[in-house]
């Protein structure tokens, strides 16, 4: 943490946005939406819930346990921005980041996406901080996006387990829209609605989430570039460990009224062991 930093509380109440009361299979257009809707359409409703500073006891929370892990893992690569560099060197830097800490025999790097509040002003894209606690993929939408990514390979794949791991990193250090993160055994199946993303070819579905009192949230504050937020996407295993992570941006109130946009970098992963 830089000179003069001071941690937020322990616990501290923030809105987070859940999916509107009593709406069903709603639809989210990833790719441009039809004229006149904005990328996001989903409708949303702000709960005031406690949101615990992860910082106190970072190293308890497991990708298995609680569906998401901050590690240290600095980047050898120097723009983040330039997208031929992510995909030439940080995709193959991911993998093997991935491989080592998650024992996994094979990891394919499949995207990434940047997010960068100053440059979504205006613009009606995605490419602003996501607002709205989801999870990035369904149960049905990740053996499906398996298939379309590794076809030839995706009946032997899909008779072992995988997963689908993301890598959250800051571009800078994150002092407003933090990500919050719900820990896995405090979500119930009741709680997700199955939501239809609309990409440029193909549809794909993820889980919006519903309110509820249970939901534990955990949020990392001024998350620095040399860490890496594991967050699990999908998870084929049905032994207890954690299969999905909700997650989503949120106002922090304690950071500072001046604080400059957040940038970050998610690349996402298959994962596979044996």
């Amino acid at each position: 943490m830089p000179d003069g930093y001071v941690s937020p509380p322990l616990l501290q109440t923030a809105p987070l946005n859940y999916l509107r009361a009593g709406t069903e299979r709603p639809t989210r257009h990833v790719a441009t939406p039809p004229p006149g809707l904005p990328v996001d359409a989903i409708e949303v409703e702000t709960h005031e819930v406690l949101v615990e500073n992860g910082r106190f006891r970072q190293h308890e929370f497991t990708l298995d346990r609680h569906g998401f892990e901050l590690i240290e893992a600095p980047t050898r690569v120097a723009d983040l921005h330039d997208a031929a560099a992510v995909r030439r060197d940080y995709y193959a830097e991911v993998e093997g980041l991935l491989r080592a800490h998650l024992g996994a025999s094979r990891v394919v790097a499949f995207d990434h996406e940047i997010r960068d509040a100053a440059r979504a002003v205006g613009e009606g894209t995605s490419h602003g901080p996501a607002r709205r606690m989801h999870s990035d993929h369904s149960y049905a939408a990740a053996p499906r996006r398996l298939r379309d990514l590794l076809p030839e390979e995706a009946d032997r794949l899909l008779a072992g387990r995988f997963a689908i791991v993301n890598l959250w990193r800051p571009i800078k250090p994150v002092q407003e829209s933090p990500l919050a993160l719900a820990e896995w055994p405090s979500i119930a199946e009741e709680d997700l609605v199955p939501t239809s993303t609309v990409h440029a070819d193909r549809v794909g579905e993820a889980f919006s989430l519903r309110h509820s009192p249970r939901h534990a949230w955990v949020y990392f504050p001024h998350q620095l570039p040399s860490e890496a937020l594991l967050i699990k996407g999908y998870d084929s295993a049905t032994d207890g460990r954690a299969r999905l992570s909700f997650h989503g941006a949120f106002d922090d109130p304690s950071s500072p009224p001046d604080a400059p946009p957040r940038e970050s970098i998610e690349v996402r992963a298959l994962v596979f062991w044996g």
